[in-house]
């Protein structure tokens, strides 16, 4: 089944529908030989067909889109851009806001963050053929602030499951959304039945006005403006499986077990939220994957239709001609191939757009996207990388060969995986850790860079945020400091 084009910008006729991008100069083509591309250049067509971070949609939810910086980058081909515009900025308008971490350290950001744009022409004579499909417009990351086109109304709280610690918290956040921002606020049908939480009298008018909702049932994908998770990492991700296209904004309180996706402390809730409600929030882009699954099943007439599986995967299409059933769902972190319970080597090939490229025997395979690497893939021994880098990540889990290390491959690329057809047994797919499956010789999984990305609020800002979780959750390069040398005199050495 084809994934739906992401909204196209500049359709201001939905009126539940976000924002459209505003225009900005501190975009970059990533060829600076030739000149900006214009809107046309921008739209679900590029966005399918790169599958890369530049591509990413840019509304999220209903009403939240993307802020981008207004003030010109020196040298940049935007200043052609801006020569040629019959309305020129007034020097008098307002400059830019500055982000809370900018604030916090008092400087400015000096470089663009994906590094400076390659010059196209190479000696007197030769330079890069320039294509329909060549340019596309980057925006520093680091400028990335989130607006409201719409006052925010629907909230989406989502509570860890199996801990009760987090009732307290849970409950004075849910008083605060409703009695002081008057917003509704949507939780799970399951919270709302929680035993503990029925039996406190002082919550019940607030337990009435929430509204309850049920995962695999309800879609919200049309009516969530915000979503605040309260937990650790496995609340996000439980988050992006709920929104298989456009996902609004993530809001991600600390109060799990690891906590490397949720940079916020629930102590200071009141004043984060105000400040996002208002639109002051800085934000990065998690891309997710877009796996595909087609399995050669024959099933009965009765089973040929469209259901709703697990929520996790929306739909599972039958094609009733060739008996062939079409799994597609987006991820966060990875999906894993692995051998299962059986206890032969798992054996699969790895296809590259179209071309075969190797063949895993070993565990199985990891196929990550950036936010991943920390995870699983960081396990397997894989590099961890920042969730701005535009990659995909494969790991081999356990590989019975003493060169076969992990790669990062465009993130463009589309990957597929099948089972070789000298593999002694079946394989075993699983969907960041959820809705395990098994993979026979005629399944196929195709993997590519899904043009729904998850947005995520920064407490700092991108690259603070990230090495303060590499630090204080995974501890990296924790290592006792070695003392220095106290200097030796002429004294010391005539003494000796």
């Amino acid at each position: 089944e084809a994934e739906p084009p992401p909204p196209s910008q500049g359709d201001p006729s939905s009126e539940g529908e976000a924002a459209k991008l505003k225009p900005t100069h501190e975009e970059k083509p990533a060829l600076p030989g030739g000149e900006p591309a214009g809107e046309e250049d921008a739209g679900p067509e590029v966005c399918e067909q790169q599958h890369s971070e530049a591509c990413q949609t840019e509304r999220f939810g209903r009403s939240f889109r993307r802020r981008e910086s207004l003030s010109p980058r020196k040298g940049s081909a935007s200043r052609k851009r801006d020569s040629a515009s019959p309305k020129k900025r007034e020097p008098s308008e307002k400059s830019p806001r500055k982000c809370k971490g900018h604030r916090k350290a008092g400087h400015r950001h000096a470089h663009f963050l994906h590094g400076p744009s390659p010059d196209t022409h190479f000696g007197p004579k030769a330079s890069i053929l320039h294509t329909s499909t060549s340019i596309m417009h980057i925006q520093d990351p680091t400028s990335q602030r989130l607006t409201w086109d719409k006052p925010p109304t629907n909230v989406l709280v989502i509570k860890k499951v199996r801990d009760e610690t987090l009732l307290e918290p849970f409950k004075e956040l849910c008083r605060f959304l409703i009695e002081e921002k008057d917003l509704v606020v949507f939780v799970e049908k399951k919270v709302v039945e929680d035993a503990l939480l029925a039996k406190d009298k002082t919550f019940e008018v607030i337990r009435q006005k929430l509204s309850p909702f049920k995962e695999g049932y309800d879609d919200l994908s049309g009516y969530i403006d915000l979503i605040i998770c309260l937990g650790g990492d496995g609340t996000l991700l439980y988050a992006s499986s709920l929104f298989q296209t456009s996902v609004p904004p993530v809001m991600a309180f600390h109060l799990g077990s690891l906590g490397f996706l949720t940079p916020f402390k629930f102590e200071s809730y009141r004043t984060e939220v105000t400040n996002v409600i208002e639109g002051d929030a800085a934000i990065i882009l998690r891309s997710r994957l877009k796996v595909k699954v087609v399995k050669d099943i024959k099933l009965a007439e009765s089973e040929k239709l469209y259901q709703v599986e697990n929520g996790l995967i929306p739909k599972k299409h039958i094609d009733s001609e060739s008996g062939k059933t079409i799994l597609q769902v987006h991820v966060l972190n990875e999906v894993v191939v692995d051998r299962g319970p059986s206890s032969y080597l798992s054996n699969v090939d790895l296809y590259l757009n179209g071309r075969h490229i190797t063949s895993v025997q070993g565990d199985g395979v990891i196929v990550s996207t950036p936010t991943g690497s920390t995870a699983y893939a960081a396990a397997a021994g894989a590099s961890m990388m920042h969730p701005n880098v535009p990659a995909i990540m494969i790991t081999p889990i356990c590989p019975h060969s003493l060169s076969f290390r992990p790669i990062v491959v465009p993130a463009g690329m589309e990957l597929k995986i099948m089972l070789s057809p000298d593999a002694r047994n079946t394989a075993w797919v699983s969907f960041d850790g959820r809705s395990r499956q098994e993979i026979k010789h005629s399944d196929s999984i195709t993997v590519t860079t899904s043009c729904y990305p998850v947005p995520s609020i920064c407490c700092y800002d991108l690259v603070y945020d990230w090495f303060e979780g590499l630090a204080e959750c995974l501890h990296w390069n924790v290592r006792k400091k070695q003392s220095r040398l106290e200097e030796i005199t002429d004294s010391s050495d005539t003494e000796c």
